[in-house]
């Protein structure tokens, strides 16, 4: 049976988001969509909002923080599109 179109928004994905990720991704959309575009900008209003960073728990973003997630965060999506293929 086919897949629905649904699917398709997340066919690179191996497995879902977590929560906070989900959060992250939602705050960074927001941010983003708000005109924030300089990652210093963008990591001061993650703090200020106390988004939690997925891997290290944190809620005081910076920089290298916010680089240090999201590298994190794709490399596990990564892994596991290489591990269970299409959408999860």
């Amino acid at each position: 049976m086919p897949r629905p179109h649904s699917d398709l928004a997340h066919q690179s994905r191996g497995r879902d988001l977590t929560a906070d990720e989900a959060a992250l991704a939602v705050a960074l959309e927001r941010i983003f969509a708000a005109g924030t575009h300089d990652f210093a900008a963008v990591a001061q209003q993650l703090s200020a909002q106390a988004i939690v960073a997925p891997a290290s728990r944190s809620t005081h973003w910076t920089v290298d923080l916010l680089e240090t997630e999201l590298t994190a965060i794709n490399a596990s999506l990564d892994e596991a599109y290489a591990a269970h293929g299409f959408g999860a």
